[in-house]
C-alpha cells in the first residue's frame, strides 16, 4: 500500500478545508432566511436573529400561504417542471444520438451550427417577436418549447453516448435492431447517470425560471412560482418605502422576504438527495469522453 506524501496530506487538508469554507458560505444565508422566516416581527426590527429563531412563529408562512393562488402557482410549478424536463430529456436524446454516427452525412455541419447557438442570441426582440409569430404569447407551451432544448446538456449526452462501446451497437444491428431499439434498449438504459443529472439540471432551471413568463405571458393563472414570489417581493419592497413614513412594519417584511424565498427553494431542494448518487458520475463520465 502507497503511502501519501507530507506535502500531498497536506493538499489533502487544503481542499478539505476549502470545502468545508465553501459550504459554510453556501448554507449560512440559507440558514439566516430560515432564523428570519420563523422569528417574530419584534426581534426582526431589532435585527436580532442571526442563525437561530427568536419569537419562533409561523405567521410570515401563514401569509404567504392564505391565498390559493400560492398554492395553485406551486402545483402548476410542479407540473411545469415535471413535463419541462420530461421534454428536455427527450429532446436531448433525439438530438444527441444521431450525431455520435460516423455516417451521418453533415454531421461535422450541424455540430458547427448547434454549437454557434451557445454562443450568439438573436436576443430579447427578436425572440419575442418569434413568440408573437408562432402564436405562443400567453399560451403555456411558451414556457416548455423554447427552452426544451440546452446545448450544453446535449453536449454531455453525446459524450456519454461516445463512451458506450460500438461493439454493442454493432452486434445488435447483426440481430436486425433499429437505431430507435438500438437507442432504446441500449444507449438509454445504460445513461442513466447522465440522464439523472441532466434531469436535476433541466428541473433546477426551470423550476427557478421566470423570465420567460415575465416576457411572453399576462395570464396569472399560468404564471410559474417565481414569477408569482417576485411580484410579491416587489410589491414588499414597495411597502417598505412606505416603511420609513410609519405605514408598515418593517419586521414583517423582512419576515415575509425570508418565508417566501424558503418556501420557492425547498421543495426543489428536497429533489437532490435523490440524485446525488449519479451526479458526479454522470458529468465526470459525459464530459471527458469524444
Amino acid at each position: 500500500m502507497k503511502v501519501k506524501s507530507t506535502s500531498a496530506k497536506i493538499g489533502d487538508w487544503v481542499f478539505v478545508l476549502i470545502c468545508v469554507l465553501i459550504s459554510i458560505i453556501c448554507v449560512v444565508p440559507m440558514i439566516n432566511l430560515l432564523a428570519k422566516s420563523l422569528s417574530s416581527t419584534d426581534y426582526l426590527v431589532k435585527n436580532a436573529v442571526s442563525l437561530w429563531p427568536k419569537g419562533f412563529n409561523l405567521d410570515a408562512y401563514k401569509t404567504v400561504l392564505s391565498d390559493p393562488k400560492y398554492i395553485r402557482a406551486f402545483f402548476w410549478t410542479v407540473f411545469l417542471t415535471v413535463v419541462c424536463t420530461l421534454v428536455s430529456l427527450t429532446m436531448t436524446v433525439l438530438c444527441a444520438y444521431p450525431l455520435i454516427f460516423d455516417k451521418l452525412k453533415g454531421r461535422g455541419v450541424i455540430n458547427i451550427i448547434i454549437t454557434i447557438t451557445m454562443f450568439f442570441n438573436a436576443g430579447t426582440i427578436p425572440n419575442y417577436l418569434l413568440m408573437q409569430n408562432l402564436g405562443l404569447l400567453d399560451n403555456p407551451l411558451v414556457l416548455i418549447l423554447p427552452s426544451c432544448l440546452s446545448v450544453y446538456n446535449m453536449i454531455i449526452m453525446r459524450s456519454f453516448f461516445y463512451g458506450i462501446p460500438d461493439s454493442l451497437r454493432e452486434s445488435a444491428e447483426i440481430d436486425g435492431a433499429s437505431f430507435i431499439q438500438i437507442m432504446m434498449k441500449i444507449y438509454v438504459p445504460l445513461s442513466k447517470p447522465v440522464m439523472a443529472t441532466l434531469a436535476l439540471f433541466y428541473a433546477v432551471g426551470r423550476w427557478n425560471g421566470y423570465s420567460d413568463a415575465l416576457l411572453y405571458m399576462k395570464k396569472t393563472e399560468f404564471y410559474p412560482l417565481q414569477l408569482l414570489l417576485y411580484n410579491i417581493i416587489n410589491n414588499i419592497n414597495s411597502v417598505e418605502v412606505a416603511t420609513q413614513e410609519g405605514f408598515s412594519s418593517p419586521g414583517l417584511t423582512a419576515s415575509l422576504k425570508a418565508a417566501i424565498v424558503m418556501f420557492s427553494t425547498i421543495p426543489i431542494l428536497c429533489v437532490y438527495p435523490w440524485l446525488q448518487k449519479y451526479f458526479i458520475h454522470g458529468v465526470t463520465m459525459g464530459a471527458v469522453k469524444e
